[in-house]
């Protein structure tokens, strides 16, 4: 067999392998499946798009719920801004500390770090080092600060009011406060029993 024809042979089977794939992707787009508001005689209402459950309730809407990103859509932004009627950070409870905690472990220690001194992973792999909690500026910045920069990003670090609801940021508000607090207990307030500790390591 000449060159020539073995050419001519892999140029058909390529063009044959590329009609396949042109076909595989027309069946990913084309499945048998209903499209929102077609009809079926499956119902005896003749629509594919079935009401919801009795007692459901609405979790999201908009264009990003309907992604897989796992952002919640319109709703969680316009929650979030009915959250701007609150002033003040929340009673402190366990709960809530233990649930601020889970939350910024999740979204927010991956570049401040657990402690909270800005050096978390993302930092250590090269992504602009955020400051630390522990600074005076702030130890002394009010609570609604932190909120506020969760809600609407600051900096290279992008909003989280589609990912965090309005009181997981109160939670993650009061867990950055138990961290600064780890950090800068004044002595006088520590426990007899932990005083003399101290008091013995000096």
């Amino acid at each position: 067999m000449s060159a020539l024809r073995v050419v001519r042979a892999l140029l058909l089977a390529a063009c044959v392998a590329l009609a396949g794939c042109e076909q595989v992707m027309r069946d990913m787009y084309e499945q048998p499946r209903f499209d929102p508001d077609a009809a079926t005689p499956l119902f005896d209402d003749g629509s594919a798009t079935r009401p919801p459950p009795d007692g459901s309730v609405a979790r999201s809407r908009g264009d990003a719920a309907a992604t897989a990103s796992g952002r919640l859509g319109d709703e969680a932004v316009e929650e979030a801004q009915a959250a701007y009627a609150r002033a003040d950070l929340p009673p402190i409870t366990a709960a809530l500390l233990a649930r601020g905690r889970e939350r910024f472990d999740i979204y927010c220690a991956p570049c401040h770090s657990i402690v909270g001194d800005g050096d978390g992973p993302v930092v250590r792999h090269g992504f602009p080092a955020p400051p630390s909690y522990h600074i005076d500026r702030l130890r002394e910045a009010p609570d609604r600060h932190f909120f506020d920069v969760v809600t609407q990003g600051h900096g290279v670090m992008y909003s989280y009011a589609d990912r965090v609801l309005p009181q997981d940021r109160w939670a993650i508000v009061a867990w950055i406060r138990a961290l600064q607090l780890s950090q800068h207990a004044p002595v006088d307030a520590l426990p007899p029993a932990l005083k003399a500790q101290l008091q013995a390591a000096r």
